[in-house]
């Protein structure tokens, strides 16, 4: 069986990757064993996770649990945003020629994060423009949990369809995929953390990755990895 770390940009991620990920993951042999917040920084020896965009104190907390495991059946991933990415990340002034097409630029910047990384088991996946996105797959999921809404939901579905696919709702500061869920409902931005993987889970994983499809890339790269392993033995 193929064991798993992934680093979460925070506590969505995190809840997310432990309520859904993990159960659809095992039936391909795939266990999620260790899901970590992302290190922001690094005091006196002891590591600060969760919230904070800085770059070297996350490549430095991978690269130390790369060496701890050195199993060839141990794979490492990541769920962090591209809204608001570390302004030090590898590539990133370079992937500026790719502003108009985010899935290019997505892809380019998660080649420069694994030959920055330097190892075949890192498998980074950055989300299109945040976690918000995959709500968007179906907006009605918020009517499971706030009353009188309809409005707001078809407020949300309009941004919904204006769009080829969720992941291209843009990421400004006023208009990333979370900002505009907020927009409809305010009390969204402090429960993100908790109703965030609810409405997901009752979206269900099919349909967000038949939404988003460099969802569903990184999580079909996922699936495979017992092949993987079959193939480098």
């Amino acid at each position: 069986m193929i064991r798993l770390y992934l680093f979460a940009e925070g506590q969505t991620e995190q809840t997310f990757a432990d309520n859904i990920l993990k159960q659809h993951l095992y039936q391909y042999d795939v266990f999620l064993d260790k899901i970590i917040l992302i290190a922001h920084a690094r005091k006196k020896g002891i590591v600060h996770r969760g919230g904070g965009r800085k770059y070297e104190p996350m490549k430095d907390d991978i690269l130390r649990f790369l060496k701890q495991e050195k199993g060839s059946n141990v794979f490492f991933t990541t769920m962090i945003d591209l809204y608001a990415i570390a302004p030090e990340f590898p590539g990133l002034n370079e992937s500026e020629k790719f502003r108009q097409n985010p899935a290019q630029r997505v892809n380019f910047l998660e080649k420069s994060f694994v030959e920055d990384i330097g190892d075949r088991r890192f498998i980074p996946y950055i989300q299109l423009h945040e976690y918000e996105a995959y709500l968007f797959s179906d907006p009605t999921c918020f009517e499971s949990f706030y009353d009188n809404c309809s409005d707001k939901v078809a407020i949300l579905k309009t941004i919904s369809d204006s769009y080829e696919t969720p992941e291209l709702i843009n990421d400004s500061k006023e208009t990333a995929p979370s900002k505009r869920i907020i927009a409809q409902f305010t009390d969204y931005e402090r429960a993100k953390s908790t109703v965030g993987p609810l409405l997901a889970e009752s979206i269900g994983i099919e349909t967000i990755r038949s939404k988003c499809p460099h969802f569903n890339s990184w999580l079909s790269r996922l699936e495979s990895l017992n092949g993987e392993v079959r193939i480098v033995n």
